[in-house]
């Protein structure tokens, strides 16, 4: 059996992913023209690159911090440390040893042993908790404690601003519906976590440390061979010929859109909020959800803004108005993600995505419909003969 340091040089030497990317849901990959970066401005590691409809990841230079899956609109990258259900597992096991109370801590505060690691799950940086499980969490009538002492000598410490908008931005969720559980941050642990007993918290860590050692000596050889048949597998496809963007993203001709993914995120928190009550205010400014608004003088019905919206949040109506001469649109708020493709995509710039929207028009789930001109005859998109 490998000793300690060979282990530990072995885990360095394997490259390792606390994010993944799944790019088709990438609108900047989706399209070239969209001016989505939220993930590479967030990411205060430089780690994370988006150019030519390609993103990519550096996992050398990833700290792990999560704040890009925080802020991407459409939820192309994926948390593998831990993952979604890990974290939520975690929680559920905790909650009820914490007198009902779900408590998150950094890695930071985890590591000072003074909480009982029975009573908290624990995240690397708060920078990875996103508004999906903070809702779901006060849906079900459970106060969160969001706790990351001192972030002055951190390394995370730039994600700090990523933490404060994903925390202010599940409150307005919550307020929204009237929610009376409550999010906090603090530096400090609940008394109901505080450890009693000092010695306990060291041996978990000890027991969790070599327990986690012990698992890495039983797949290191598993993980090694892994790595060379990847590499193997690149070798194969740097002889093949590239697939195309169109052929990646699963575009069939004469589909007239793009294909589209599910607002998943959208729907998850939209439930947790349903679950709490009816809305209590008119209006909510949000970065989950999104509004638009068409300009008909400046619009020339070309449909681009249908063509690549993401999620079908946008889509050609089925009925027509009552002028011939102008076609309805239908808009779900509910499916909206604030990507701003659809804004981008216009090729009159008529369209804006706007983070104000309508509680009343979010919980009806009927689409509104969007009086728009119609395209003029002969006027095609792509007039080859132009």
């Amino acid at each position: 059996m490998p000793n300690l340091n060979d282990i530990m040089e072995m885990m360095n030497a394997l490259e390792t992913k606390a994010v993944v990317t799944m790019p088709t849901r990438c609108v900047a990959v989706r399209n070239r023209n969209s001016r989505c970066r939220r993930c590479v401005d967030v990411c205060f590691a430089d780690a994370i690159e988006i150019e030519k409809n390609e993103l990519t990841i550096d996992a050398g230079a990833c700290v792990a911090c999560g704040s890009c899956i925080a802020v991407c609109p459409t939820q192309a990258l994926v948390s593998t440390d831990p993952m979604e259900e890990e974290l939520a597992h975690a929680v559920a096991q905790t909650v009820p040893l914490a007198e009902g109370t779900a408590v998150i801590a950094c890695a930071r505060m985890a590591a000072r042993q003074t909480g009982d690691p029975d009573k908290y799950a624990v995240v690397p940086c708060l920078g990875r908790m996103d508004e999906q499980l903070l809702v779901e969490l006060a849906s079900r009538g459970i106060d969160t404690v969001l706790v990351d002492g001192t972030c002055a000598t951190c390394k995370y410490r730039a994600a700090v601003p990523a933490i404060d908008d994903t925390v202010e931005s599940a409150r307005t969720l919550l307020e929204t519906v009237g929610a009376t559980a409550s999010i906090e941050r603090t530096s400090e642990w609940p008394a109901s976590v505080k450890v009693a007993d000092l010695r306990k918290a060291v041996g978990a860590a000890r027991r969790d440390f070599f327990t986690q050692s012990g698992h890495y000596a039983k797949d290191v050889a598993k993980t090694a061979a892994e790595k060379m048949v990847n590499e193997k597998l690149k070798q194969l496809k740097l002889q093949k010929e590239e697939a195309s963007l169109r052929e990646k993203l699963g575009v069939k001709s004469g589909a007239g859109k793009m294909p589209t993914i599910d607002a998943a995120r959208n729907m998850t928190i939209l439930d947790g909020m349903a679950r709490i009550g009816e809305p209590v205010e008119p209006e909510m400014f949000t970065r989950i959800f999104g509004d638009i608004v068409i300009d008909n003088e400046k619009c020339s019905g070309c449909n681009m803004c249908v063509m690549f919206c993401p999620t079908d949040a946008l889509r050609k109506g089925y009925d027509q108005p009552e002028n011939e001469d102008m076609q309805y649109l239908e808009f779900s708020v509910a499916d909206c993600t604030q990507c701003n493709l659809c804004a981008d995509a216009c090729l009159k710039k008529c369209l804006e995505v706007i983070p104000v929207v309508n509680t009343a028009e979010l919980f009806d789930f009927e689409p509104r419909l969007i009086e728009i001109p119609k395209a003029k005859k002969g006027n095609k998109l792509f007039n080859r003969n132009k």
